[in-house]
């Protein structure tokens, strides 16, 4: 049968694909549909035809899954944040599971006896709300010109207003509402893409999960905020804020910081605190987690890359770490290793350890965290790890006995890759955001002598399609 654009079609969730769509079939001839999940039984009106499968959107639902949830944001539909919050949170950590089990299989070239017997089960979290120490919310405006916050609706720059986002900080909303009543008090203009015209783009907050210290970063189309003293006399009244700053950025650009930042109020960083765990290796979407009370306090800027779930955060990193292996004799590389998390942590079990991260002033904070924390055995180098890796390898003959990439999510470069295996660690722990770029680094490092030992997924995006990945490689002896 030929499907086409506006067809009513009646179908059952049998899957989920890598978005958290939902995916039905007819005949062999698959749809994805936006916001059903498995179990579902629905009716969907077809959006766009393909040779062999289309693309639908849920017009009736006839019968729920017993894996659908009461979503607790009332704009999840439209929001392109959280991709999955219908789905409940067991279903969601098993389909996560089987995403990275999937890519590593299909990209990879792992079978699924050796992924079943090195992956170690998802590391969910208790409460999968309320979780986001950062925030990022665009600033436009409403059809009658009004200032508006929220998020973007998903594959769009329209903004959907909204203050109150379910996976952030209370401490976000009121933020928010002092900015906005502050721009049509004095008449601030919200920035407008299409014509580059108005001064505010954005809002950028983070808030410390241990010091409960706060920063906001009110990113500018211009040099500076008109009656800044006014918004600044609203926000220091907010308890535990600490930082306030703009941010210049006057390009016609996606991206959201520009490189200049000033610091108008209070300090020009925050500080929090990750502790060492040990995460016990128990049944799927459940944790029992010890810590050893050893912390590392961190300095965080606006341009600092510094994940944004401090609990989930705090297993990942001590997952790192115990795949690493450290006895205190090793020399470790940190690649893309920001402002020095997880260098810092393998500091505190290691001989010597060097980071390398392309931001500069993540590079000084990495610094800065060292003396802060009393760690004198952890140096950092400013570039790109593609780079600094191989003119080092080349020029001072370095090696490794572990090296550690948690790269951004295109994955590690090829010139990197190739470094790696000439400097021969015994070891490879690879964090990943995304694992079908995880699947085929590792792909590459096995054909090079590396063997797959341990992996385990963690859920840092609770309610959305993202998670994170450590894998333990091993340098198999010839």
């Amino acid at each position: 049968m030929e499907y086409r654009k506006d067809d009513i079609v009646t179908l059952v969730i049998e899957d989920m694909g890598t978005e958290g769509e939902g995916i039905g079939k007819i005949d062999g001839f698959t749809f994805f549909v936006k916001d059903a999940v498995i179990g579902d039984k629905i009716e969907a009106k077809v959006m766009k035809v393909k040779k062999g499968y289309a693309y639908a959107r849920l017009v009736n639902l006839t019968e729920p899954s017993p894996h659908r949830t009461e979503p607790k944001c009332p704009y999840h539909r439209q929001c392109g944040g959280c991709q999955i919050q219908a789905l409940d949170y067991k279903a969601q950590l098993a389909f996560k599971e089987k995403k990275v089990k999937n890519n590593l299989s299909r990209i990879g070239g792992f079978s699924k006896e050796l992924l079943e017997r090195v992956m170690e089960p998802i590391v969910g979290m208790d409460e999968p709300f309320y979780y986001r120490n950062k925030a990022q919310f665009p600033i436009g405006a409403d059809k009658n010109g009004e200032p508006v916050a929220g998020f973007y609706a998903g594959r769009t720059h329209t903004i959907i207003p909204n203050t109150d986002c379910a996976l952030g900080v209370k401490e976000n909303q009121i933020i928010l509402e002092i900015l906005l009543s502050y721009m049509k008090k004095y008449q601030v203009m919200p920035y407008v893409e299409t014509t580059q015209k108005g001064l505010i783009r954005h809002v950028l907050i983070r808030k410390g999960f241990t010091s409960g210290e706060i920063m906001v970063c009110v990113i500018i189309n211009g040099d500076e905020l008109p009656r800044q003293d006014k918004l600044i006399e609203e926000l220091q009244k907010i308890e535990g804020m600490t930082s306030i700053s703009v941010n210049k950025n006057k390009e016609n650009t996606n991206v959201i910081l520009g490189k200049e930042c000033h610091t108008i109020w209070g300090r020009d960083t925050i500080s929090d605190v990750i502790h060492m765990q040990r995460v016990e290796n128990i049944d799927s979407g459940e944790s029992t987690v010890h810590s050893d009370n050893s912390g590392i306090t961190f300095a965080i800027s606006p341009l600092s890359f510094y994940q944004v779930n401090p609990v989930q955060t705090e297993k990942l990193y001590s997952i790192a770490l115990n795949y690493a292996g450290l006895t205190g004799r090793e020399t470790v590389w940190d690649l893309y290793c920001g402002i020095g998390t997880i260098s810092l942590f393998m500091a505190k079990r290691a001989k010597q350890v060097y980071g390398i991260e392309i931001v500069e002033e993540a590079i000084v904070n990495a610094q800065e965290n060292a003396r802060r924390n009393n760690i004198d055995n952890a140096s950092f180098y400013v570039g790109k790890a593609e780079e600094v890796l191989p003119a080092l390898y080349q020029t001072e003959g370095i090696y490794a006995d572990v090296i550690c990439v948690d790269p951004p999510r295109k994955g590690c470069d090829a010139a990197c890759l190739e470094t790696i295996v000439k400097m021969a660690p015994k070891r490879i722990v690879y964090v990943s955001c995304d694992s079908a770029t995880l699947a085929r680094d590792l792909k590459y490092l096995c054909a090079k002598g590396y063997e797959l030992r341990r992996g385990r997924a963690v859920d840092l995006f609770a309610n959305t399609v993202h998670v994170e990945s450590v894998i333990m490689m091993q340098l198999v002896e010839k």
